[in-house]
């Protein structure tokens, strides 16, 4: 199965940790402590279950109302 390969490779699951602190950083950055302890412990498990952080992932972006996290609000 070539997906389960793919999001089973170290590179993946590297890089879906990496995001995944990144939103941690930027929650603890805007003051949003609890978020961030979560996305951590999210970026913990994310080593063994990659889908798991790319699942914290899309739910973050459909509570940001589909906005990204680059974009500041009006």
């Amino acid at each position: 199965m070539p997906l389960k390969k793919l999001l089973g490779s170290k590179a993946t699951r590297s890089l879906t940790v990496v995001s995944v602190l990144n939103e941690a950083k930027r929650a603890f950055t805007r003051g949003k402590r609890t978020r961030g302890v979560l996305l951590l412990g999210v970026a913990v498990l994310a080593w063994k279950w990659t889908m798991l952080g790319l699942a914290a992932q899309g739910i973050l972006k459909l509570l940001r109302g589909g906005r990204t996290s680059s974009a500041s609000p009006s």
